[in-house]
């Protein structure tokens, strides 16, 4: 089947190969000015399937329910992205004593059938394995550099040992630990990329995101962007602004974007998690496929080239983002098999009311409906103003207790 929009040479679907160990490396890649295409969200997806439990948000899945977590990277190698990410967020040993790891699986364990996957599925296209480690718990608690490194160190000696084709550090919201995660990263000699899960406003410390960026590549990250929080417009704004914070100071970097798959304008800095429908009822607020190949071809403008998505992004979400750069990249992938471009697979259907609509202008014109009345368009965030150092973010083994749920609940009700 061959794909096309009307403004562009036909392109056919399919997956891209590259010969058998001749698989360029992610710099390679952004040096030579090709897109590169992230996978989506693990913990959310795999949440809604049964294979996650959300709050821990803990990736043991990959050791306890390993056919879920391959699926899922096959799909979303197959709807076009180049980088598969193991599903090792929150993998580290603090998070999972402290988080509910009732299958007690080590971190060595969870880390190591992780690589596995990726690499198994990786190897079916022409895609990347990235190793990543995310922000911890003994950093919110204050716990010395010396500690958080350990953490680090600790899931890293797994990803040289499978040979990781290069590493993320992600979701920090305080760029003092993500530089802490760079500095361990670099120690390998892989290429080391680097995201905040912040806003324009900055991190939780309020360092500007200019600012940011330039300490995340003086600790040695070639690659810098936003991950998590917030939606692609914000995240491709925040990215701009890193962008400007490099260049100004004379340094270099590539730029990447792995965003949320929700409408977020009415985040506060804390993004995301302080929305009221967190995380159980997003589902109003996903953005359509439509939606995201408006995001691909602004972070492309923007000059990312590194783009991906995070929470709520779908393999479909990924497919769209494909098919948008599809002429930079010069193919599509094997998922636009069954999908024609800005909905023309529609001119096969029965009714001739739904026929009208196999054209791209209706989809770009199009204001979805929430179908609920009276739904709010906004949200009021919590806001509860607290981070790193705040005794309710202290860290503890134990399940949280009636007594302090009533806490909780009676702050949460004074600040509705």
């Amino acid at each position: 089947m061959e794909v096309c929009s009307s403004s562009s040479p036909p392109i056919r679907a399919g997956t891209a190969m590259a010969p058998a160990g001749q698989k360029k490396g992610v710099l390679e890649r952004l040096d030579a000015g090709e897109v590169v295409i992230g996978d989506g969200g693990f913990v959310f997806a795999l949440e809604k399937r049964g294979y996650v439990k959300a709050g821990p948000w803990t990736p043991e899945a990959a050791a306890e329910h390993p056919e879920a977590v391959r699926q899922l990277h096959r799909e979303f190698l197959r709807a076009g992205a180049n980088v598969m990410q193991t599903f090792t967020f929150y993998a580290s040993d603090d998070k999972l004593d402290n988080r509910g790891n009732t299958q007690r699986f080590t971190g060595q364990q969870i880390n190591e059938a992780a690589c596995d996957l990726a690499r198994e599925v990786a190897s079916e296209g022409d895609a990347l394995v990235a190793g990543g480690v995310s922000q911890t718990p003994s950093y919110l608690s204050c716990k010395s550099e010396q500690d958080v490194k350990a953490i680090f160190k600790k899931q890293l000696d797994v990803f040289v040992q499978k040979n990781v084709d290069f590493l993320i550090a992600e979701y920090f919201e305080h760029v003092e630990e993500a530089e802490w995660a760079v500095q361990v990263l670099k120690t390998t000699g892989k290429p080391v990329a680097a995201t905040l899960c912040i806003g324009p406003e900055g991190d939780l410390n309020r360092v500007s995101p200019g600012d940011c960026a330039v300490r995340l590549v003086k600790a040695g990250a070639q690659i810098v962007g936003i991950n998590c929080h917030f939606d692609p417009e914000t995240c491709v704004k925040t990215v701009k602004l890193m962008k400007e914070g490099v260049e100004k100071a004379g340094l270099k970097a590539h730029y990447m974007s792995q965003p949320l798959a929700y409408h977020t304008p009415d985040c506060n800095r804390q993004g995301f998690i302080d929305l009221p429908e967190f995380p159980f009822s997003l589902e109003p607020r996903i953005l359509t496929r439509w939606d995201m190949q408006k995001y691909a071809r602004e972070a492309y403008n923007a000059g990312i080239r590194y783009i991906g998505g995070c929470c709520g992004f779908e393999p479909y979400h990924i497919r769209a983002l494909s098919e948008e750069l599809a002429a930079e990249r010069g193919f599509l992938p094997a998922g636009s098999e069954k999908h024609g471009n800005w909905g023309s697979g529609l001119d096969m259907h029965t009714k001739p009311w739904v026929r009208a609509r196999a054209r791209r202008d209706y989809w770009e014109k199009l204001k979805p409906a929430s179908g609920r009345p009276l739904c709010p368009s906004m949200s009021t965030p919590d806001g509860w103003g607290i981070t790193k150092g705040h005794a309710d973010l202290m860290q503890q083994k134990e399940a949280t207790s009636q007594e302090q749920l009533k806490v909780l609940f009676n702050k949460a009700d004074k600040n509705q």
